[in-house]
Order: C-alpha cells, then sequence, then structure tokens
C-alpha cells in the first residue's frame, strides 16, 4: 500500500497522522468542515444557551431542595472541572457533591488545587481510592498490549462518578466536556476508550490477577440503565455560556491561586508521559494537534502560533524520561523492560476483542438525533 503524503490543514493543525483525515480543495480538513457545518450553528453560549442553563438550573435546584446535595462534579483539579466547580457553587447556587478518584497517578499539584477548591468554595469532596494492584495489573497489561490508547484510568473515573451518582441517589452529573476546548475530537485510532469488551479482552491476554474490585461501565449500563432506569442525566453545562481557556484559567488563579498545568490533561503523571512522550515517540501521534485545533477554530490560538508550539516537544524529555522511571518503579518493571515495551511491535485496539462497531453505530445514532456533532471514526 503506497504510503499518503504528508498533508497538514490550512485551516487547523490536524494532519495526515490522523490517517482517515481527508481534505477539501481549499484543503481544509474534514474536522475543521464538521465544525463548521455541524457544530457550530448549534452551539449556543449565548442568550440562547442561558435561558436553557438556567432552566436546567431551575430543575436541579427544584429535584435537590430537600436532598444534601442536588448534583454531582467529577473533580480531577484539571482546567475543566475545576472552573466547572467554582462556577456550579458561585455563579449557580448549586450545592454538588465533588467527586475525586484517586487512580494512584494524579500530581501533587492536581490534589493542591483540589484542597484549594474544596476549601474555599466550602464543599465536600469524596475521593475514592482505586484498588492499587488492581490498577497497575490493568496498567501493565496495556502497555503490554501494545496499542496506541494506554489511558485506562478515565474508564474508572467514569465508571466511579455514575456509580456514586446512583448509589447516592444523584439524579445530576455535571462533566466538564465542552465544545470550546474539544470540539475537534482526536481520532480513534490515537484515543481509542472506554470499551469495556477490549478492556476485558487485553487484561485476559495480559494481566495477571483479577480485577475484583476495578470499576467498570459497559455501553448497556451508562447509555440504557443508568438513564432510563436510574434516571441518571448527565448534563454539559460549559456548552451554554462563553467557556474561554485562558481567561477561566486566570479566574481560577485569581480566585483560588489555581495552579495550570503545561498542557490539558497534564495533572496526571501517567496521562502526561502517555500523551506527551509514548504516543508521539511510539506512534507518532500529537494530541496537541486536536487540542490546539480546537483552539483555533474557536478563536483561542491562532495557527500559526499553534504551528510554532508543535516546533518543540509537549515537555522537557529529561522531566519525561524521570516521570518513565518513576512509572516503571510503580509498575514493578525495570526501565529497561519498559522501553522494550515502548520498542515492541505497535498494535491497534482492532487487534483485541472489541464493541468498536457497536460503539459507532451507537455515536451514528446519537448524531443523527443531535446529541453528539464531533467527528468519530
Amino acid at each position: 500500500m503506497q504510503e499518503r503524503e504528508y498533508q497538514v490543514c490550512n485551516n487547523c493543525v490536524m494532519d495526515t497522522t490522523d490517517s482517515l483525515i481527508r481534505f477539501d480543495e481549499k484543503g481544509v480538513c474534514d474536522h475543521c468542515n464538521n465544525y463548521y457545518r455541524n457544530i457550530l450553528p448549534y452551539w449556543t453560549p449565548n442568550e440562547i444557551g442561558a435561558r436553557e442553563l438556567y432552566e436546567i438550573i431551575d430543575r436541579i435546584k427544584i429535584w435537590g431542595a430537600t436532598k444534601k446535595y442536588d448534583c454531582i462534579i467529577g473533580l480531577s483539579g484539571g482546567l475543566d472541572s475545576s472552573y466547572l466547580a467554582h462556577t456550579a457553587v458561585e455563579k449557580w447556587g448549586l450545592r454538588p457533591l465533588l467527586l475525586y478518584v484517586d487512580t494512584g497517578w494524579n500530581l501533587e499539584v492536581a490534589e493542591k488545587n483540589i484542597n484549594k477548591l474544596a476549601s474555599e468554595l466550602k464543599v465536600e469532596v469524596k475521593k475514592v481510592v482505586i484498588n492499587w494492584e488492581e490498577m497497575k495489573d490493568l496498567q501493565l497489561a496495556f502497555l503490554k498490549s501494545q496499542i496506541a490508547s494506554q489511558d485506562v484510568q478515565d474508564h474508572a473515573i467514569f465508571a466511579t462518578l455514575y456509580d456514586t451518582a446512583v448509589k447516592n441517589g444523584i439524579k445530576y452529573v455535571l462533566t466538564g466536556s465542552n465544545i470550546s476546548t474539544e470540539c475537534i475530537r482526536e481520532p480513534v485510532e490515537w484515543a481509542y476508550a472506554n470499551d469495556l469488551r477490549n478492556i476485558k479482552d487485553i487484561h485476559r491476554k495480559f494481566g495477571s490477577r483479577p480485577l475484583e474490585e476495578f470499576p467498570t461501565c459497559s455501553m448497556f449500563k451508562y447509555r440504557l440503565y443508568y438513564r432510563y432506569f436510574k434516571g441518571m442525566k448527565v448534563i454539559k453545562p460549559l456548552d451554554l455560556i462563553p467557556y474561554n481557556k485562558e481567561a477561566a484559567i486566570s479566574e481560577l488563579e485569581e480566585r483560588f491561586g489555581w495552579e495550570r498545568y503545561a498542557h490539558k490533561h497534564y495533572e496526571n503523571l501517567f496521562t502526561r508521559f502517555f500523551e506527551g512522550y509514548w504516543l508521539i515517540k511510539k506512534f507518532g501521534y500529537d494530541k496537541r494537534k486536536a487540542h490546539y485545533s480546537s483552539l483555533i477554530v474557536t478563536g483561542q490560538m491562532t495557527r500559526q502560533e499553534a504551528l510554532e508550539l508543535l516546533e518543540g516537544p509537549p515537555y522537557d524529555e529529561a522531566l519525561a524520561l524521570r516521570d518513565m522511571q518513576t512509572i516503571a518503579d510503580r509498575l514493578g518493571v525495570t526501565q529497561e523492560d519498559f522501553v522494550k515495551l515502548m520498542q515492541g511491535p505497535n498494535k491497534s485496539h482492532k487487534d483485541y476483542k472489541n464493541n468498536s462497531v457497536l460503539i459507532k453505530s451507537a455515536i451514528g445514532f446519537a448524531k443523527f438525533v443531535g446529541i453528539e456533532r464531533r467527528n468519530f471514526r
């Protein structure tokens, strides 16, 4: 098969490291065209969104009037969840339970940011610690699988969030997911995630102990059981307000002394290494391209600024190598063995059992009814 000639979008910075990217006659990629055609016309961070938002807030307050909490928010210490928690409490007057899921990889700065928010907001933070021996075993199994997507923490975090909501009888789950900084979705080959069948098959092949406590959530449980049998509602409030990355950071810095991170998701040691080193060195996938492209099309960054940033590495290589050593030590392998894993033959999630056809169908339906508008392939 002839190798595709390298090309980068003339509008954003997505390129042919996304193997399925398509360009129009002007050299503009399908991610951008999808944003302008299918996302922007329906995005309402304006007076229309404000009306919808306050209708939602009223419903939440009425539902939770006699309850200890009227909603739940997953708090990682990252920008989106921190800003959402601050806004929900101090601007909307909500009474959330803040849930922090400790997967064993969060950096100290993230813990500090969480504690600053909790202290100033005077709200309860429930901390759930994932069984480390099981987390370690699954993480090592994924590394041995040689696939690009390694961040199985996400599955544990969202499974715990939804399970905690249901067990505590909390109907409304507020998430920091947003169009403003995430409208250009990373290609599936870069970040195939949250497929329970895939997770179980990889662990069966490469794991060494049963996952008895590790939280899981199948598509059936999330999309049907929790929503329709338990009445759980997942809401993305940041899509209904003007949300600007730098303005949000400045507000959190001034109000809480919140500390910023080098890049999106860098509040977590493993995610920082996985996105900033593993993916790039092993597969040639740089998630910053999707992150920056979202900021470009939403007017928060120029294309030239993004191209200049992409000339350099996501973070200092010396720090990346120290992170590698720390990760290897925590997983109980030598750095030499870890390097061998990185040098192994690259594989895809398709090399293992998966529900990609079912997930793609579900996303297709979600796009058809207008729930999801981003590219997914």
